[in-house]
């Protein structure tokens, strides 16, 4: 056939035709992806006319959306949802303590004969109460003693208590009640130093109570290298890393961005490890050469961390989003629908598993029936779709995505304990998505010369306070900190080294 056959021309230019598509189509769903960063809610699929719409500077109705808007059927509004019986009034807890109150009659005398009037009983209600913070100075006074029939006498005086801030103007109660609103109420720094002018007419700088969070968390190190070692004596972790910004002293004005790696067991311990970089050598230096199941989303750097005997496990979640990305840039894209649809199956086996409250082994059991059809019907539509579908496309990126984490997604079939994604894992990242919204919680990274962060810099640590109340959040320990201001004596967590 020559070059100037009409077949050959036709068949030339349709293949230029679809690869234009292919790329128009590309081109349409970036400008999609980037609309719906800017305009669009994260939980919510945006159509492109109501993309269009939020983008236009003066929105305005076209004469097609007019007759489109007449034709379309009347939205039929959904039965009225039965109300379910008001449960009646809550009864206080029980662990509360009861103070009385008792409202006198101002009528003491009988109405008939004006005799005195005797108590017969009580009506009582009770009513939640709280007592106001009441500021106070507590003047400390040691004894001290010499003995007056002696000439040589020695004076003798009372040792004060172990102080959480030695020589320090606030008590432990204080400290411990301003690093508790931090890390648990997620109360900024200056903002309680604006409470405290106002309720206590003192001022107390920032720098101050920084300088209470950055003891106390030194003083809860012994604390966390307990958590530490009882988290790596598991035998199946959940990990994730989210940002932090970060203060640096080179004074070149913009925040470092560190991270937080999280590590987790459902259901149990929950540590955070801070490092400047986003790097392998943070999870191996914590994971060292633990051996068990390790279950993250597709990022790099958990590869090559732990013991060799080390299981890496994928999350179906992850793979599950960038299909509903695909979904949201290309709605009429039946293909990524179908996908989203197949990954539900299998969230929703485990959810009848645990409506059932079936054991580990009978989950597992479980799986293999029902979800193991649906996990080849996944891989073999992935396989189809890696051949049609444009490599730099949201469905492409998807499918290469799945097919890349496909021998750790299966592995989910394997092992009993295992859960389908991390987002428990996820879900422990959100005290730190709270504190890091405050206008000011960017954490104060100190030089590896710093007393006694020196040590710790070494290993990547930095802003230590505040990484170690993000793991007692985490845990839930906070309890033993607020229960009592003497858990935090020197002496007894340097002596135990644990909680």
């Amino acid at each position: 056939m020559s070059v100037s056959d009409p077949q050959l021309r036709i068949a030339q230019l349709e293949s230029e035709l679809k690869w234009a598509h292919l790329k128009i189509q590309v081109l349409e769903e970036r400008l999609r992806q980037q609309r719906i960063r800017m305009l669009g809610p994260h939980s919510e699929t945006l159509t492109n006319p109501q993309l269009a719409v939020l983008a236009d500077e003066e929105p305005s109705a076209t004469s097609d959306e007019v007759v489109a808007e007449a034709r379309r059927e009347p939205i039929t509004r959904k039965p009225p949802r039965e109300r379910k019986p008001h449960p009646g009034r809550e009864e206080l807890p029980e662990s509360l303590p009861r103070v009385e109150k008792v409202i006198r009659c101002e009528e003491q005398t009988c109405r008939t004969c004006g005799q005195e009037t005797s108590i017969v009983g009580y009506d009582e209600s009770e009513q939640l109460d709280v007592e106001p913070a009441r500021y106070f100075v507590q003047v400390v006074k040691r004894e001290k003693r010499a003995c007056r029939g002696c000439e040589q006498s020695t004076v003798t005086m009372a040792p004060l208590p172990p102080r959480i801030v030695e020589k320090g103007l606030a008590s432990d109660n204080v400290v411990i009640d301003a690093v508790v609103s931090k890390y648990c109420d997620h109360l900024p720094l200056y903002r309680q130093a604006l409470i405290l002018e106002r309720e206590a007419g003192l001022e107390i700088g920032r720098a101050t109570l920084d300088g209470w969070v950055m003891r106390v968390g030194e003083m809860l190190v012994p604390v966390v290298q307990a958590m530490h070692k009882d988290l790596l004596s598991e035998g199946y972790l959940q990990a994730d890393e989210t940002t932090v910004p970060v203060q640096m002293h080179d004074r070149r004005g913009s925040n470092h961005e560190a991270y937080l790696w999280q590590y987790g067991k459902p259901g149990g311990e929950t540590v955070f490890d801070f490092c400047l970089h986003r790097g392998r050598e943070g999870p191996k230096r914590f994971l060292e050469k633990w051996e068990g199941i390790l279950q993250t989303d597709g990022y790099q750097a958990y590869e090559g961390v732990g013991g060799p005997k080390m299981v890496h496990v994928g999350c179906w979640a992850h793979s599950r989003r960038k299909f509903v990305d695909a979904v949201k840039v290309n709605p009429q894209d039946g293909e990524a629908v179908k996908m989203v649809t197949r990954m539900d199956a299998l969230f929703l086996v485990d959810r009848d598993a645990r409506q059932k409250t079936m054991s580990g082994a009978e989950r597992l059991a479980h799986r293999r029936e029902f979800a193991q059809p649906w996990v080849e019907e996944i891989r073999e539509a992935c396989q189809m779709l890696s051949k049609e579908a444009l490599p730099k496309s949201a469905l492409g990126k998807a499918v290469a995505y799945t097919l890349n984490q496909w021998p750790k997604l299966v592995r989910c079939l394997e092992y009993e304990e295992v859960e389908l994604s991390n987002n428990l894992a996820e879900n422990s990242m959100r005290p730190v998505a709270l504190g890091r919204n405050y206008v000011h919680s960017r954490i104060m990274c100190s030089r590896p010369d710093s007393g006694w962060l020196a040590s710790l810099a070494k290993r990547g640590f930095a802003g230590l306070a505040h990484v170690t109340w993000t793991k007692l959040i985490g845990t839930g320990r906070l309890s033993i900190i607020k229960a009592s201001a003497g858990t935090l004596e020197r002496g007894q967590l340097a002596d135990t080294g644990t909680a």
